[in-house]
């Protein structure tokens, strides 16, 4: 069974709006490795149009886009009709049923970023892996992580990574 794992920037006050972190070559590269533990990734489509960029990636981000465009995608959407050939397009309605058929199948992992997706994803109890990468910042504004989940989620560390600037990863598990 390959795990789905979850990753995302967050500020100190919990904000995760894109446009809030600096990221650097290193967050770039630990980005870039978090993604190419999976074989697939799984977006929703605010996501799959924000990660539009690793098609003519900066050369900060290259080895980020690299892995990305190597990865199967599935974009989660009501309101697209097509994606790119390198895609498929998965409707909420079937979203747990594929899910559960995508970690049935043999492979590293699937990953998932974004907002309003990993919180269907968490009501569903299907992530394995929480990353939260850490940018010691107060945002005041955009959107919170979790905003709606139905309860209580307790977490297990299982690793710290710490980065220039003071931003640190910590991957969580779900207990028990």
């Amino acid at each position: 069974m390959r795990p789905l794992r979850y990753s995302i920037n967050v500020s100190l006050d919990g904000c995760v709006g894109h446009d809030a972190f600096r990221p650097s070559a290193d967050l770039h590269d630990h980005a870039a490795a978090t993604i190419a533990r999976a074989d697939a990734l799984l977006f929703g489509r605010v996501t799959y149009q924000l990660m539009e960029f690793w098609r003519e990636p900066s050369v900060a981000a290259e080895p980020f886009a690299k892995v990305m465009n190597a990865a199967r995608k599935y974009v989660v959407s009501d309101t697209l009709d097509d994606v790119d050939r390198d895609a498929e397009l998965v409707r909420p309605a079937a979203l747990e049923s594929t899910v559960r058929r995508l970690k049935e199948e043999p492979g590293e992992g699937l990953y998932c970023g974004g907002v309003q997706l990993p919180l269907a994803l968490a009501k569903l109890g299907l992530i394995d892996e929480y990353e939260f990468v850490v940018h010691p910042c107060l945002v005041g504004r955009g959107p919170t992580l979790f905003a709606g989940l139905d309860g209580q989620l307790d977490l297990v560390p299982v690793s710290r990574e710490e980065f220039d600037g003071g931003v640190v990863a910590t991957r969580y598990v779900p207990r028990g």
